[in-house]
């Protein structure tokens, strides 16, 4: 009798042990990178495609949302916007903050197809690493 008490105690702590780590690590790997350059697409490409080939099957989402004095630039620089078009190719999700371009007064419409506005890049980033997104603001 002693022993099934000590056993049926194991297993329920086993449950809780395993439900705690199922919050704490998502089925799948999802990562987002917070940035105010422009100019860091490139290596964020690099390492989301490294992440991609370490992760293989667990490899999950991928975001960038673009935030502060660095949407000015968006739709003036060509290599950026190649490399956003390359992104989504890549299955990169970029985003642009609106509240950013509000306060620079750029017209969301002037953003490129292969990028989404999102209404507030900072909120976002709260939201998604609440949801189990490994972030990383750079």
């Amino acid at each position: 009798m002693k022993n099934i008490s000590i056993i049926t105690m194991l297993l329920v702590l086993l449950g809780i042990e395993t439900t705690q780590a199922q919050t704490i690590h998502p089925e799948k790997t999802n990562y987002l990178v917070l940035s105010k350059n422009i100019q860091q697409l490139k290596p964020v490409m690099q390492t989301a495609a490294e992440l991609a080939k370490q992760d293989g099957n667990d490899y999950g989402e991928f975001y960038v949302i673009f935030c502060g004095k660095t949407v000015q630039g968006i739709i003036k620089d060509n290599e950026f916007l190649s490399l956003a078009k390359q992104a989504k190719e890549q299955n990169l999700k970029v985003f642009v903050c609106g509240l950013s371009l509000k306060k620079f007064e750029i017209d969301p419409k002037d953003i490129p197809k292969t990028m989404e506005v999102t209404e507030n890049g900072i909120l976002d980033g709260f939201q998604l690493t609440k949801k189990g997104f490994i972030t990383i603001t750079i």
